[in-house]
């Protein structure tokens, strides 16, 4: 196995894990499905100097169709956007902005041009097939997919949502197209473009990748409280520590 796929196993949190991983290969070109706020774009560009070119593909604009929690309305979305641009302005000559859909955007990106590419967008079945299918190819030979709420239940966001399906569908997938895939912390997950399938669990946490697994009510409490523990422990490595108050403080 990879070392550098092997000790993204060490990461404390997603966003170390990518980073590091992509200054390990010395990622040159590569995608990013669903940037929202741009955040993840900012870690990234900040951290790989390598990076010449980072496509930022997202619609940007209410989905009458995506039965999520984050679709919000229109104005709140141009809000993220003007935010995007803040966030990578720095790396503005790096940055190619593709505001739409995959499908409405992805032909403007060559095929087998890519290092690599993070699918964080739509986690519902349609959209993760969708992603997937669409950007293989314009991942180069050897290059890597990495993707984002590869989630132990479908009911991430309870039943009032459309379920969460990146997992299994994407282990499906790299058996489809005969590839390694890689299941990660953090809810990550690592396809390798490169012959011969096979899925590696480095978090020994994923024993089942049958839809019928998913709906066992025992296996949906498991895979909920993982989750919800897991974001809590994330949650809490970002928080400061509250300062201990002194007359400044208190003036």
């Amino acid at each position: 196995m990879d070392e550098a796929v092997r000790g993204l196993s060490a990461s404390t949190t997603r966003y170390q894990l990518w980073t590091e991983f992509l200054q390990t290969k010395r990622v040159e070109s590569m995608a990013e499905i669903g940037v929202y706020r741009g955040r993840f774009a900012a870690e990234v560009l900040s951290a790989c100097d390598s990076i010449r070119t980072y496509y930022m593909v997202d619609p940007w604009r209410h989905l009458d169709d995506w039965n999520k929690p984050s679709n919000t309305d229109d104005s709140r979305f141009a809000t993220y956007l003007a935010e995007t641009e803040a966030n990578t302005e720095f790396a503005a000559d790096k940055r190619v902005i593709l505001r739409g859909t995959t499908l409405e955007v992805i032909d403007q990106i060559p095929d087998a041009s890519l290092d690599f590419a993070y699918v964080d967008g739509d986690h519902t079945l349609r959209g993760i097939s969708i992603d997937l299918i669409n950007v293989w190819p314009k991942v180069r030979t050897g290059g890597w997919i990495g993707g984002d709420d590869f989630a132990h239940t479908m009911w991430q966001h309870g039943d009032r949502f459309e379920p969460t399906l990146v997992f299994p569908f994407a282990v499906y997938f790299a058996e489809a197209v005969g590839a390694r895939i890689f299941a990660l912390p953090h809810q990550q997950f690592l396809i390798c473009k490169e012959p011969g399938f096979e899925f590696v669990d480095l978090t020994d946490s994923y024993p089942d990748t049958t839809l019928q697994g998913q709906f066992r009510l025992k296996r949906v409490l498991r895979g909920w409280l993982t989750d919800t523990i897991g974001i809590l422990r994330s949650e809490r490595r970002r928080t400061p520590p509250a300062k201990s108050a002194t007359h400044s403080d208190q003036a």
